[in-house]
């Protein structure tokens, strides 16, 4: 028994000096007066801010950054959108003029062919102009032998 009240003894002694060894460490601080407090406080208001100003100095210069970059956006797409319209414009005006220059020729073309159908009579009842002259040589073929050798040659015989 007297062996076990050791042990116990010597485990709480152990326990005692082992936890009571950061109280050691543990230093005392010098006591501050409120004046030292106040003081620190003002100082760390001041502080406070002179940052409060920077950071709002420093906001402002990164909205006049924004403004600008905002305009910068803005010229681009005016840009943009004043090519887009000048390709529109120049697109118009090239259909405008194959248009155009496409009525012109057809005008042309088709006063020719109503010069040429009323040069050739085509829409007379007997046939065109040519059609009769034809058959006229054939019948004068009949009775020329060189002039139905040529239609003959010709295929027009």
């Amino acid at each position: 028994m007297k062996n076990r009240f050791k042990n116990i003894s010597l485990y709480f002694f152990i326990i005692v000096l082992t936890g009571a060894a950061p109280l050691f460490a543990i230093e005392t601080a010098p006591r501050i007066s409120d004046r030292e407090i106040i003081e620190a406080l003002i100082e760390i208001k001041i502080e406070q801010k002179a940052l409060k100003e920077l950071m709002n100095e420093r906001f402002e210069q990164v909205d006049k950054r924004f403004e600008q970059v905002d305009k910068r956006f803005e010229q681009m797409f005016n840009l943009i959108l004043s090519l887009f319209g000048s390709l529109m414009v120049l697109i118009i005006a090239v259909l405008g003029y194959s248009i155009w220059d496409r009525r012109t020729v057809t005008k042309k073309v088709s006063k020719r062919v109503d010069e040429i159908e009323e040069d050739l009579d085509i829409k007379d009842i007997n046939g065109s102009k040519l059609i009769r002259l034809i058959k006229a040589l054939k019948n004068l073929s009949k009775d020329d032998h060189r002039l139905a050798e040529v239609l003959r040659n010709f295929n027009l015989l």
